[in-house]
């Protein structure tokens, strides 16, 4: 069974997943925090492609991909890098990512690697939902990698029950229709939202992302999805901080105040 699915159906709430970008701060680092994160009890973890026009990101993950780049980090790389992950890695490990940098490697190519190196799933997020049903779904589900689909407040009520229905792995749940970026705490018009969706009984579980970054949002998440998803506050804290292992220590802090 896909480790995303085994994951959901052991854990239903309080999950954690967190993104970072590859190759950054450093191209060899990739590994490294991947580790160091499931060392840490982190459930899940996304792992940026960077990309050179990433128009859903704000600036602390445009910042990562741009060094990124200049670090060498391509595909390619990333797929060296994580060729012996499942040595000793056990948690479900997502490829988040443009269409331009996928569709350049091969589709089907980039599934089978995929399915080779134990990743799990994809996050696409300019991958138009036609285009998924038509023509990438087939080709996902032949190597087992879970297309995960995103949601927003702008989403509709009709579109959403037909992510649900023609998706199985999470929905990720967007929580405004600004770019990524920590924030300190959830309107109430953004609580309203995820009432919402949760009330509408989806069959699929769902991760709320885009500006969890302390307790406050994190709790917001947690209380109304199976989890949360981090990615600037992390991206900071691996800018700021001496080595990963501090990275990871200052994040776990910051998440109880």
């Amino acid at each position: 069974m896909n480790r995303i699915k085994q994951l959901f159906e052991k854990k239903q709430k309080n999950i954690l997943s967190i993104y970072f970008t590859a190759g950054f701060p450093h191209r060899d680092d990739t590994c490294d925090v991947i580790r160091e994160l499931e060392a840490n009890g982190i459930d899940l973890i996304e792992i940026g492609i960077p990309f050179s026009d990433p128009m859903a990101d704000g600036p602390t993950i445009q910042e990562s991909g741009t060094i990124a780049l200049r670090n060498g980090m391509t595909l390619k790389t990333l797929f060296a890098q994580l060729e012996n992950i499942r040595q000793d890695v056990a948690i479900p490990l997502i490829m988040m990512g443009y269409l331009n940098p996928i569709m350049q490697y091969g589709f089907e190519n980039f599934c089978k690697q995929c399915r080779e190196t134990g990743i799990d799933g994809a996050i696409i997020p300019d991958l138009p939902f036609n285009d998924y049903i038509n023509e990438y779904k087939p080709v996902a589900d032949k190597y087992d990698v879970k297309i995960v689909m995103l949601v927003t407040p702008e989403t509709s009520d009709e579109r959403i029950r037909l992510i649900d229905r023609h998706t199985d792995g999470f929905i990720y749940m967007v929580s405004s229709a600004s770019t990524t970026g920590a924030q300190k705490s959830f309107d109430e018009k953004k609580q309203d939202y995820f009432r919402k969706i949760n009330a509408m009984n989806l069959r699929n579980p769902r991760l709320i992302g885009f500006g969890v970054s302390n307790k406050a949002t994190l709790d917001a998440a947690q209380a109304n999805a199976s989890g949360a998803i981090i990615g600037s506050k992390f991206i900071t804290l691996l800018k700021e901080s001496a080595n990963i292992k501090e990275a990871v220590k200052a994040l776990k802090e910051a998440l109880c105040k």
